[in-house]
């Protein structure tokens, strides 16, 4: 199937979507208290059918659902995407157990997973975790699942956290190793020693803190191998990147459309604000930035789901793409919109706090732009070898 092409079953499904958002998980959203999780919205996201479809679906319908949710009802999206991406890596990597455990529960809604990889002094740079795992012995030449860690020191900027029932972990298990030391473990909410705190932010999503003060792990929760969690967590992001593109253009296009409804119909200087060349060439630029996002988000989940091989840079394009592209949209909107866009509760209000935090969550704008790049020089490094070799 082309990337830049939805075929009538796709958009008919889209249109669904945005009208289940609008008419079933919006008043569920409305009731939930900013910041927090919102239990009823995942059960009924979980009835829908929806959370299930994390782990049956590839990454151009993860897409579909993230852009069509996210025009209609943000909240509803961005409580999907989270427990895709605290699941995922149960998904793709956990064992029989781990999986039977905690995915059915996932999908029902029962369940709230989140994803801990971020620190306080290792946001960006995930290589450099120091979230430790002390021990890993089991003595006697015990099978792996026997080995045992004890897990010290701090997360921060965990969605979902501290209300989670479980939480994939990555900590250091090699010190000095940088990414090759570090592993994946699925820590339940309840484990010993596991504490944490809500933070207010600026969007209202649920994010906090987390406290490990000697949580208990054995090799019964490592999430893949040990020493090869970095492996799980660029894996888990390079599915989900795409689609936080999606999410932007979700909220973009939802700008944009107020936007042509409002600029059409306001009237100032003697006629609509559309008939004003500056107004209608803004809108253009608008559109025109949506849809180019759009199929770019569209090329990536593609390539991923085709498993093409430069998946990490097409994803970080997507992301990198659309997410500034629907900051520019959200802002302009707002701008033509006048004050009335500032007022607690309109929709431009609400999108305006949730168009920032895309930009930085799952790869700042500024680490996307370095994959970009270290991939480019890789391909140009690998092309002068294979020249030389020619010669």
């Amino acid at each position: 199937m082309p990337a830049f092409s939805l075929d009538p079953q796709q958009s008919a499904w889209c249109a669904e979507l945005r009208s289940l958002a609008a008419g079933r998980l919006r008043p569920l959203a409305r009731k939930g208290e900013p910041g927090r999780v919102n239990r009823p919205l995942l059960a009924e996201l979980g009835r829908l059918g929806l959370l299930e479809r994390l782990f049956t679906s590839g990454a151009l319908d993860l897409c579909l659902m993230r852009e069509s949710l996210a025009y209609a009802c943000t909240e509803a999206e961005t409580a999907l995407a989270l427990q895709g991406l605290g699941a995922h890596p149960v998904h793709a990597h956990g064992t029989p157990a781990q999986r039977d455990r905690w995915l059915p529960a996932v999908a029902r809604g029962d369940a709230v997973a989140a994803f801990a990889l971020s620190e306080p002094g290792a946001g960006s740079d995930a290589a450099a975790l120091t979230l430790r795992a002390d021990g890993g012995g089991g003595g006697g030449g015990a099978a792996p699942a026997a080995r045992r860690w004890r897990l010290t020191g701090a997360k921060c900027w965990i969605s979902n956290a501290p209300e989670a029932d479980f939480y994939t972990v990555f900590a250091r298990t090699t010190p000095g190793a940088g990414s090759r030391g570090v592993t994946a473990f699925l820590v339940p909410a309840d484990r010993p020693g596991l504490t944490g705190g809500a933070l207010e932010m600026l969007s209202p999503h649920p994010i906090g803190t987390l406290d490990f003060d000697g949580v208990p792990v054995t090799g019964d929760d490592v999430l893949g191998e040990v020493d090869r969690g970095f492996r799980v967590a660029m894996g888990t992001l390079n599915l989900l990147r795409p689609s936080v593109g999606a999410f932007a253009v979700g909220m973009a296009q939802a700008a944009l459309d107020a936007t042509v409804a409002h600029t059409a119909r306001r009237d100032a200087f003697g006629g609509p604000l559309s008939g004003l060349q500056t107004v209608a060439h803004q809108v253009a630029e608008m559109a025109l930035r949506t849809e180019a996002a759009r199929l770019m988000v569209y090329a990536a989940a593609t390539a991923y789901d085709q498993a093409a091989p430069d998946v990490p840079r097409r994803a970080a394009m997507a992301k990198l793409l659309a997410t500034e592209t629907a900051q520019y949209v959200v802002d302009t909107a707002v701008q033509l919109h006048g004050a009335r866009a500032l007022r607690r509760g309109h929709l431009l209000e609400h999108l305006y706090r949730e168009v920032r935090a895309p930009r930085i969550y799952e790869g700042a704008s500024e680490v996307q732009r370095a994959v970009i790049a270290k991939d480019l020089y890789a391909r140009q490094h690998t092309g002068e070898e294979s020249g030389e070799e020619a010669r």
